[in-house]
């Protein structure tokens, strides 16, 4: 069962009148963001990580496809670069609102946090895709705040993943179906 999202941005993509296949995809990043954050705190007790940020982050990271709606079909980024701002119109302070960016642009951003990168694996992996570079930054940040090797930072990551991956078909399904 995929979770809902939080009700405030329920709320926002109900006033933005949010095409449903958004709303599904939504869902499911934040479910599998939320699956993430809870292995990583269980792996790594001592891994600072906000968990509550990193699911709102990824709730939110496409919200700029409402306003550009072609993007819910094709590639694009301009909802990366309208996202942020349409979320601090609506009172979303810029380190929430930083995932609409961050999610797409984490390869070139300066100063990421271990929960843009968790967004952006999130929304890479819902669907069964890996990104070696991806994870590859993401073992590394790990290992520098915690002490542990990166290369064991990775098995466990790994294994994660294979598990996100074996219901991608289930995902793929609820978002083609659009609920």
């Amino acid at each position: 069962m995929i979770r809902p999202l939080p009700q405030d941005v329920e709320e926002l993509l109900a006033k933005l009148n949010a095409p449903n296949r958004l709303k599904m995809h939504l869902m499911i990043v934040h479910d599998v963001a939320a699956i993430l954050a809870n292995a990583f705190q269980q792996a790594w007790t001592t891994l600072p990580l906000d968990k509550d940020l990193v699911r709102f982050g990824a709730a939110t990271h496409d919200i700029g496809k409402v306003l550009h709606q072609n993007e819910l079909y094709s590639h694009g980024s301009r909802h990366e670069e309208d996202g942020p701002n349409l979320l601090m119109e609506y009172g979303y302070t810029p380190e929430q609102s930083r995932f609409a960016r961050t999610h797409g642009s984490w390869r070139t951003e300066a100063d990421l946090t271990l929960e843009d990168l968790l967004v952006a694996l999130a929304d890479t992996c819902w669907k069964g895709q890996r990104d070696s570079d991806l994870e590859t930054t993401i073992a590394a940040m790990i290992s520098q705040q915690i002490g542990v090797e990166s290369w064991e930072i990775f098995l466990t990551l790994d294994d994660v993943l294979e598990e996100i991956a074996s219901k991608a078909e289930e995902r793929l399904a609820f978002q083609g179906g659009e609920g």
